[in-house]
């Protein structure tokens, strides 16, 4: 009986792992293990692996049969419950290059999976391979992977590549994301976002923290926070609890389409000092004595 094997250790996320997640993770293996740039002796089953997963934990309704009974519920002859009965389909299988490859269809219909930002699962032959699916006779547009940072992301920039010997210019708009697909001439771009340690991004919301310490969040003060367009004042107001989050309107990711943005999120972190001097620990026992009799200081 052959291993069962987990998609979600396979890919290392989370069972609650978002569809972006996923996608992200995916690129990622999948870039390390193709067996045309990985030539150790496990990256070709490994890369199959991958895709393998992928395939399942993509498909929200595979996903769901997959949560449910596991790899079983993709077995020929499997009979699940409900609206996951027959998963059953027709599978072709080949080689390209060094790597074998398999697809499965339905009920004679392919399925429609989004492989990182491909528009449908084998356009990745054309990026690790330079040439057509091996699936269809119909002639594809060239693809290629460019890899900017995050801010580059956010504001747009132009970018000088180099493609069949000749120079160009590539200009990208403002609030792209990751696996964003642009058309360019006879060619597309997928992008690839370098993560920035200073920002979180949700959509075209932005998510960041702010450390103040606790007598700011006590008696309240204005700090200054970074955002996406450089440091804003950010009131702070007194009795203000740890992992408060504050909205800036219209602070996040310009929208791809119309003038509208996102928001920027800023969660409040509460630092408590590790050393105190005598004096500002009998300040502390003052505020305590004075809590008591208060009958509590929340």
């Amino acid at each position: 009986m052959a291993e069962k094997k987990d998609y979600y250790q396979i890919l290392s996320v989370s069972k609650n792992a978002t569809q972006d997640e996923i996608k992200k993770a995916y690129r990622k293996l999948a870039l390390e293990y193709h067996p045309d740039k990985n030539k150790s002796k496990e990256a070709e089953e490994k890369f199959k692996e991958i895709n393998q997963a992928y395939e399942v934990l993509s498909d929200p309704q595979k996903k769901e049969a997959y949560d449910l009974y596991g790899s079983d519920a993709f077995a020929q002859g499997f009979q699940g419950q409900g609206p996951f009965e027959g998963f059953g389909g027709e599978a072709r299988a080949g080689r390209y290059g060094p790597f074998t490859y398999t697809y499965t269809t339905s009920g004679g219909e392919g399925f429609n999976f989004d492989f990182g930002g491909f528009s449908d699962p084998f356009e990745i032959f054309e990026q690790f391979f330079g040439g057509a699916s091996p699936f269809g006779s119909r002639q594809r547009r060239p693809v290629y992977s460019l890899t900017i940072d995050f801010m580059e992301a956010v504001h747009g920039t132009t970018k000088k590549i180099s493609i069949g010997g000749k120079n160009q210019a590539i200009k990208i708009p403002a609030g792209v994301d990751e696996g964003s697909r642009i058309r360019f001439g006879d060619y597309d771009i997928i992008l690839d976002i370098k993560p920035d340690p200073r920002f979180k991004r949700d959509g075209n919301d932005v998510i960041s923290e702010v450390e103040i310490p606790f007598f700011k969040a006590a008696l309240g003060d204005t700090v200054n926070v970074l955002t996406i367009d450089g440091e804003v004042k950010l009131k702070i107001l007194s009795g203000t609890q740890p992992d408060t989050v504050v909205r800036l309107r219209q602070r996040g990711v310009p929208h791809l389409r119309g003038s509208e943005r996102g928001d920027h999120y800023v969660k409040v972190k509460v630092i408590i000092p590790k050393n105190l001097t005598g004096r500002q620990k009998d300040l502390l026992k003052q505020f305590e004595e004075e809590s008591k009799k208060k009958k509590g200081w929340l």
